[in-house]
């Protein structure tokens, strides 16, 4: 019923948009465009915006974007092109308060301000990646997004629940596609191709592939973009064994004959995009698009090996899927409340089929999940409003619906006698389904030339179902919650150059069904559900400064209490569920638990620009985090045993940052010097101390120096040779499982219009 009701207020918010009353009328531009309303559109368009908007071919753009007034950074396509990201997790790394982990060679979660995975969210095209399935700890997921499909990636660090709901804890990261031109009035052509093919080889891991696309145009109504990718990747070369701070050798990877050569490495990968634009009239456009992602035999590092099993056992995942299918309608000039708005109707699908492969025991464990998800989205922003000389305001409106529908099974193979056995139930409960959605309000005004606030609400609704399992204990859940979230924010211009900050948000996010009915192999252990859980709650605090100029510097601090966070409790074996013998036969056992008291995040972070003669530019970042929160294991009854009433959180990254150095040229040309370090690491949770991804003791420091030399000839041809870990060094970003590429070269090239 609260589903139903949901969908149809965001069904009366649209038609409310659309008719706009007599203020839409009043808005509505004159056939003349140096007329009317046109001069009050150009007159909003002079003044300053509340929030920050790209725009692309049309006066306003409902295109989705974060907040200008908050901790944010952006990588622009000319950086993938600069950087050669391996991978949109990787395009990352050289962003304030971003720290990229990797459980494998084809995969990457991003921390931002300590948290990932479930606690970060993730939206394409202003469309929720994130499911009801993803982790507690790091994921997969933001590496199935093709790094050479997008525009540009956006980050925005500290609580974002207000304007996008569930999972926005630690932070928000939007990433936009590459889109069809902005379909304006032409030159007359009927129709235009234009073909472009990108390619990259690698030294480190021998990878090869490329990318073919093209777009075209008929007309000045109609256009398309699309493409196809492929890659293969071989085994990872690191610089060698990596020790951790107690002197021992790490426990996962393991190394081929050479020492050098990670196993548990290397995947394949194939893509396919298409988007077809269509300018309905002056102000309407429909866009439709699909994106497709394959992954194929990927290992999960960590266990492939896992620690002490046999060599030639493995944790592979044979496909790892993701297609998404969406119809955006964007519209500008629609009225008073609405000069711009955007409304998705989505479609995705999650596919993971497993294979661990245990030989010496002539066993195989299979296991298959899919999750669709279907998405309602719509947002708005109003015209400016002056009550008063000195006073602007301005609305932005929306809500959304997400509902996933899950189905999960799992086989066992014994290969000695080739006969399959169907287990009673997979990862997850098959048929499960959730639900999560709200409406938001968000108020900006500025008080003159000097002084913004902003202030904003949402009320939302969260719901699990599962069916029941009797024959491995996992009860039926049919739960819900009522979550709300608040921000509030200030921005001065102190001086012309100076800029001052602060923000307070309230964040939530609901359990899902990982939390609720997961049975799984995580890094620390085995993990089994708790159906019990309720929503975690962050409160941010946070100030800032930015300069503008020849200087550009930006500092953050940061402030999160997390109540009701979610952790890992420590379980016997006497505590596993029945019918599940991963749990028994692990090394170590846990349970998500709600925290009973407080856990606090606290940070600084900073980046520096600063041009410099000679063409040159000087480009910083720092971050430094710190998280501790209370204890999840239970006071031993022995008094003798040491024991800590607050302990730290679950892989927190080290203080770490980036320095470089760039040269722009004549002609295109362009060189840089690029130096990533992190301090060591050995503030560790009791989870972390069981899990092999991080070696004994904890992870070392590190400093990696890397050369870029580049090309670009406007859009043609772009060229960029990476000259990675000049010093061969054996490092790993905190939590990985892989060690980073030892001394390699990295060659990428982009040749077309």
């Amino acid at each position: 019923m609260a589903e139903t009701t949901l969908a149809h207020l965001l069904t009366l918010l649209a038609a409310v948009a659309l008719a706009g009353g007599d203020d839409a009328a009043a808005a509505q531009p004159s056939a003349d465009p140096a007329g009317g309303a046109a001069e009050d559109d150009a007159a909003d368009e002079e003044a300053a915006p509340v929030y920050e908007a790209v725009v692309v071919g049309e006066p306003a753009d409902p295109t989705p974007a974060l907040e200008d007034n908050r901790a944010t950074s952006t990588v622009s396509r000319e950086e993938l092109d600069r950087r050669a990201a391996r991978s949109a997790p990787d395009a990352l790394r050289d962003e304030a308060g971003v720290f990229v982990q990797q459980t494998a060679h084809g995969q990457g979660s991003a921390f931002i301000r300590g948290l990932t995975g479930q606690q970060t969210l993730i939206l394409f095209d202003g469309i929720r990646l994130n499911n009801s399935t993803f982790r507690q700890g790091p994921n997969q997921y933001f590496f199935t997004l093709d790094s050479q499909t997008l525009e540009r990636i956006e980050v925005q660090r500290g609580g974002g629940s207000t304007r996008w709901g569930s999972d926005a804890l630690g932070g928000v990261i939007l990433a936009h596609p590459v889109t069809p031109a902005p379909l304006t009035d032409g030159d007359g052509r009927a129709f235009s191709f234009a073909p472009r093919l990108l390619s990259r080889l690698t030294t480190a891991d021998r990878e090869y592939g490329g990318r073919l696309e093209g777009q075209a145009t008929l007309g000045d109504d109609l256009a398309f973009f699309g493409g196809a990718g492929l890659r293969r990747v071989g085994r990872l070369e690191s610089g060698g064994l990596l020790r951790g701070l107690d002197g021992e050798p790490a426990l996962v990877p393991r190394f081929a004959t050479d020492g050098r050569t990670q196993r548990g490495t290397g995947f394949d990968e194939l893509t396919a995009d298409a988007q077809l634009a269509w300018r309905l009239s002056a102000h309407h456009r429909l866009r439709a698009a699909s994106f497709l992602y394959r992954q194929l035999d990927a290992p999960r590092t960590d266990q492939c090996p896992a620690p002490f099993a046999p060599r030639d056992e493995c944790l592979t995942y044979e496909e790892q899927f993701r297609t998404l299918a969406y119809l955006a309608w964007e519209a500008t000039h629609l009225g008073a409340w609405a000069k711009t708005a955007r409304a998705t109707l989505s479609w995705q699908r999650q596919h993971e089929r497993r294979r661990l492969r245990r030989p010496s025991a002539f066993t195989a464990h299979l296991g298959r999940d899919d999750v669709d998800t279907f998405g309602l989205a719509f947002a708005a922003e109003s015209r400016a409003f002056r009550p008063a000389d000195a006073v602007r305001l301005r609305l932005s409106w929306g809500g959304d619906l997400y509902l996933d529908r899950l189905a999960s099974a799992a086989w066992i193979l014994f290969t000695d006698l080739d006969f399959v056995e169907r287990r009673s139930r997979g990862q997850y409960l098959d048929g499960s389904r959730y639900t999560t959605g709200g409406l938001f309000l968000e108020l900006g005004a500025e008080l003159g030339p000097r002084l913004t606030l902003r202030a904003g609400g949402r009320g939302g609704r969260a719901s699990a179902a599962a069916p029941s399992d009797p024959a491995s204990g996992s009860r039926a859940i049919d739960a819900g919650w009522w979550p709300w979230s608040g921000t509030l924010g200030l921005s001065w211009r102190a001086l012309d150059a100076l800029e001052l900050l602060t923000n307070v948000d309230r964040s939530f996010r609901a359990p899902n069904l990982d939390d609720l009915t997961s049975r799984q192999q995580t890094g620390p252990g085995f993990q089994f559900e708790n159906p019990l859980l309720e929503p975690e709650q962050a409160l941010t605090l946070e100030v800032g400064a930015r300069t503008h100029g020849i200087v550009r510097l930006e500092l953050w601090a940061f402030v999160t209490r997390l109540d009701g966070a979610v952790g890992k409790s420590p379980r016997e074996i006497t505590d596993c569920p029945p019918d599940t013998p991963q749990c028994a036969t692990a090394w170590t056992r846990f349970q998500l638990v709600n925290a009973e008291g407080a856990a606090l995040v606290r940070g600084l972070e900073g980046m520096l620009s600063l041009t410099l003669p000679l063409e040159l530019a000087l480009r910083a970042t720092g971050t430094t985090t710190w998280g501790e929160g209370p204890n999840l294991a239970e006071r031993p009854s022995d008094p003798t045993v040491p024991y800590r009433r607050r302990v730290p959180l679950s892989r927190v990254p080290p203080t770490h940052g980036t320095v470089e150095l760039l040269w722009g040229g004549p002609a295109g040309l362009s060189a840089a010097a690029a130096l990533r370090w992190g301090l060591a690491q050995d503030r560790l949770a009791v989870s972390d101390r069981s899990d092999a991804r991080i070696p004994p003791g904890g992870t070392p420091g590190f400093a990696v120096l890397d050369l870029r030399l580049g090309y670009r000839l406007d859009s043609a041809l772009v060229a960029t040779v990476v000259l990675e870990n000049l010093f061969d060094a054996a490092y790993r970003y905190h939590g990985s499982s892989v060690n980073g590429p030892g001394r390699g070269a990295t060659a990428w090239l982009a040749l077309g219009w």
